[in-house]
């Protein structure tokens, strides 16, 4: 059987409309149709299973090259960027590059900086406690991610305006097929985010300290030139855009996830114990990333379905993470249930993603910050939100804080 000779008795999903919601009722009713859909990219997968061991199957890989001329790009700063990134690398150019991010990114290094991440919660809460409205995204998803990305790579504070809006624009790689604006955008942020990194790393091997810049020039010296300075001019460019985009609209789809079950907002208000919980639920229910894309490097059978080379796979992970073959009420947001199946949104085997221990300890700070000082989120104008493909969040999410939510010595 072939994927062509199935489309007829497939789902087809309409991902490029505007509107399409990946978790949406015409999702779901695909999801329990089929393991996977048509749709006007190629083949969007559906299902937990399917979803986990695609990801881990080692004949399918990132093929940016493949990815961008889907988009219309074939040269230019983009390209130059995206094709030798470290996640559209395989094989023994993968390991060199995640190697030596290995040695400088450290988990001691993410467990040192929890003071500062609390700190800085705290006091962006101080300043939504203060007014009636707030705009989330701007105010607190934007900020905090900010702050934490620039103490790691050892970023000037002077200079987090600059880094705002180039990691932002940056993130919208993988929104390249809605088009418009966004390859402009992307570009313009790629140049400028190149020149400041090559004068960053040229600062910190002649002076390092103890952040992951300094540690990963370190690491490259001390590794013969393993890496060359354009390889690590690349990896620390797709750290600064991972680091803070997808985190802060994570945190933008937390709120509206709480905004949406007041109960559960409560619920870690009084037992700051589930935080690490309601972190994993967070990121299961409402992933700031819905989908993940891999191509077949070959022709492949798969679950019955022959795909040939070339076949453009969409992992649906927002959906998958519902999904309730795996998930027991897996369509129902409980910040107390402990879910033994692992979120997808970080990918798998050798490609897991190297800042899933970042963004769950920053989601997992923030909550209880949050909980402690301030009531339930809800909703309180128009909401904006990002393209459904790629990195997904509300902007902007204007917000109030219901009545405040119980003092640490209530508990």
């Amino acid at each position: 059987m072939t994927a062509a000779s199935t489309s007829r008795d497939i789902p087809y999903l309409d991902i490029m409309d505007q509107e399409f919601d990946f978790e949406g009722r015409e999702a779901v009713e695909a999801q329990e149709r089929s393991w996977y859909a048509d749709s006007p990219l190629g083949t969007l997968v559906l299902r937990y299973a399917e979803v986990r061991d695609l990801l881990r199957d080692p004949r399918l890989d990132h093929n940016g090259k493949r990815y961008l001329e889907m988009n219309g790009i074939v040269d230019g700063p983009i390209h130059d960027w995206f094709v030798p990134m470290i996640v559209n690398r395989d094989g023994e150019s993968h390991r060199r590059l995640r190697g030596l991010v290995n040695k400088a990114f450290t988990p001691r290094m993410i467990s040192g900086l929890r003071p500062f991440i609390r700190a800085k919660a705290e006091e962006l809460t101080d300043q939504l406690a203060s007014v009636e409205v707030c705009e989330f995204v701007e105010d607190f998803g934007n900020p905090l991610p900010l702050a934490v990305m620039c103490e790691l790579l050892g970023v000037p504070t002077e200079d987090y305006d600059t880094f705002r809006v180039w990691t932002a624009d940056v993130g919208l790689v993988f929104s390249l097929a809605h088009g418009g604006d966004i390859p402009r955008r992307v570009e313009n942020a790629l140049v400028g985010l190149n020149g400041y990194v090559d004068a960053i790393m040229a600062d910190k091997a002649a002076s390092p300290t103890g952040d992951l810049i300094s540690a990963l020039v370190t690491a490259r010296r001390d590794d013969d030139g393993l890496v060359s300075v354009a390889e690590l001019r690349n990896l620390i460019v797709t750290l600064v855009f991972a680091a803070h985009d997808t985190t802060r609209h994570q945190l933008g789809n937390a709120m509206v996830a709480f905004a949406a079950h007041p109960d559960q907002w409560r619920l870690l208000a009084g037992r700051p114990e589930l935080a690490a919980r309601s972190a994993d639920e967070v990121i299961r229910w409402v992933p700031s990333s819905r989908s993940v894309y891999r191509f077949a490097a070959e022709d492949l059978e798969f679950r019955g379905v022959h795909f040939p080379r070339e076949t453009f796979f969409m992992m649906c992970v927002g959906i998958a993470q519902r999904d309730p073959r795996v998930f027991r009420d897996g369509a129902t947001f409980d910040i107390s249930v402990t879910r033994e199946a692992p979120a997808l949104q970080f990918g798998g085997g050798p490609h897991h993603c190297l800042g899933s221990a970042l963004a769950r300890t920053e989601v997992a700070e923030v909550l209880p910050v949050l909980t402690g000082r301030l009531g339930p989120p809800v909703v309180a104008g128009p909401l904006g939100w990002r393209p459904p493909i790629g990195i997904h969040g509300p902007e902007p999410l204007p917000l109030r804080f219901d009545t405040p939510g119980p003092t640490r010595t209530d508990r």
